[in-house]
């Protein structure tokens, strides 16, 4: 599904070369529930911008089902994103003039699909996440977890095989980061490949395998025994 092969990212800070990833190798299998932590500057954000397509590697290869995109130009890593990809991000990413439904139909214009369709789709992605009647709210007639759930119903409008998601719970109250949790065990649970960007260890502890990542390597890859429903936020 998701494979990394010695991935180097270098950002070039004026006469300083910044060294983001220093040869990372990741094999994320098909319906994996994965949680990538670490600290603030460890490189976490510049290797979920490689597993989503968002970035290209300075040096190193990275595949998705199969498909080498470091040398994919910009139009075809969009599509390949539009249709493999879901994203769940913590700020939400929401358009402020946007109604529900319409921040929703986003990726699917992309897609070429017609209105009608897009309308279908959203309305059934609204409606997995309990927002069928919010549908023509603005963003600011929202509460933030019922923005993050608008952010998912847009993930999942395209039914895309992998969801990524970015400290989906940061910005929320615990009561609402509980039920984006619950939200992604679910999607995982009915054969979705799951990866969970976090600096939480209690939000990790809930995935099937951790991956820590410090200094842009990776130290450590394991299992995690614990059951998801011990762990809380």
């Amino acid at each position: 599904m998701i494979r990394l092969e010695n991935i180097k990212k270098i950002y070039h800070m004026g006469e300083t070369d910044v060294h983001a990833l220093d040869g990372v190798s990741l094999h994320i299998k098909p319906h994996e529930f994965v949680a990538i932590i670490g600290p603030s500057g460890s490189g976490k954000s510049t290797l979920m911008n490689m597993i989503g397509c968002l970035d290209v590697p300075t040096d190193g290869e990275c595949w998705i089902d199969g498909v080498a995109v470091s040398k994919m130009r910009d139009n075809q890593l969009a599509d390949l994103r539009n249709r493999k990809i879901g994203f769940i991000f913590q700020q939400y990413n929401l358009l402020s003039k946007l109604s529900a439904i319409e921040n929703v139909e986003l990726p699917l214009i992309y897609r070429g699909l017609s209105q009608a369709e897009r309308t279908e789709l959203a309305k059934e992605a609204l409606k997995r996440v309990g927002l069928l009647d919010k549908i023509n709210h603005k963003p600011s007639e929202l509460s933030g977890g019922q923005q993050q759930r608008v952010s998912i119903a847009r993930a999942l409008s395209s039914k895309p095989s992998i969801i990524l998601a970015d400290e989906p719970t940061g910005a929320l109250d615990s009561k609402s980061g509980i039920e984006i949790m619950q939200m992604l065990h679910e999607l995982h649970s009915e054969g979705n490949t799951v990866v969970l960007i976090t600096h939480d260890l209690n939000i990790a502890k809930q995935a099937e395998r951790i991956v820590t990542i410090k200094d842009g390597l990776i130290v450590s890859d394991t299992e995690n025994k614990n059951d998801r429903n011990e762990a809380s936020l």
